[in-house]
């Protein structure tokens, strides 16, 4: 699934809530098609900035350049290039839904208000195959394959494993073709084998274009990386993730 990528500048970036720094002080540099790992531990802003990249959250310092669109003023711009995936909170599977209803629903969201008004207007058939066509397509570059499911597209989320939930996950944020891809918490409850998987799916995707942010609690050697650990000097109080979001709004 080839895709031009995004680069992405960022400069002194920081989101501040109502129980202080999400996160602070972060600089980035990246070419279209990188892969960004954002890493560090649990609570310190990591998801706050893959949010704020993908003009989910409002950054409060700092500027970021996300293709053509400046971050924080032009939220929406970015929006409509990017998809989040994997984000608790944002993009949920729904455990009772099963995979087949999970792609059918995101392709007819992405028919209906993600495509242009000529797209709409095309012969009903002709927009189900170009429909078919992008849930295929997503599939395979997210590496899920239905048929190898306990029940096929039938298979619930529940029934899912960890690592089948995160690819299905990601195979929905591609079905919009994004040029910017945030995956949230790549490495939570995989083992070593699995999060090798996991990472050479991401560069597989990054090769073919598109520009991944990844979350992490390690990343690997050959990413672009970025860190959201406090510095030790630091003695401001930082907040969860939940609190940024209650203090900044979630677009």
């Amino acid at each position: 699934m080839a895709v031009d990528g995004v680069a992405v500048t960022v400069e002194g970036f920081g989101l501040k809530g109502p129980r202080g720094w999400a996160f602070r002080g972060i600089d980035l540099a990246a070419e279209p098609g990188a892969l960004i790992a954002v890493e560090g531990p649990s609570g310190s802003g990591r998801t706050s900035l893959l949010l704020a990249l993908t003009g989910r959250m409002r950054a409060t310092e700092g500027t970021a350049a996300v293709g053509g669109a400046r971050l924080p003023k032009q939220l929406a711009m970015v929006r409509r290039f990017s998809a989040p995936a994997n984000v608790a909170g944002v993009t949920d599977l729904d455990p009772a839904l099963t995979v087949g209803e999970h792609l059918r629903e995101r392709a007819l969201l992405q028919s209906r208000f993600g495509d242009s008004v000529r797209a709409l207007l095309r012969p009903r058939e002709e927009r189900r195959a170009e429909a078919r066509l992008r849930i295929d397509t997503a599939l395979s570059a997210a590496g899920l394959d239905r048929e190898a499911l306990p029940k096929g597209a039938r298979t619930t989320v529940r029934d899912l494993e960890r690592l089948e939930a995160l690819r299905l996950s990601i195979a929905l944020a591609l079905i919009g073709r994004p040029r910017l891809l945030g995956v949230d918490d790549l490495d939570l409850k995989l083992s070593d084998a699995e999060r090798t998987e996991a990472w050479a799916l991401l560069r597989s995707l990054a090769a073919a274009g598109t520009t991944v942010v990844a979350v992490c609690s390690e990343a690997p050697e050959d990413a672009v990386r970025v860190s959201t650990r406090p510095a030790a000097d630091k003695d401001e109080t930082r907040e969860e993730t939940t609190d940024a979001f209650a203090g900044t709004g979630r677009a």
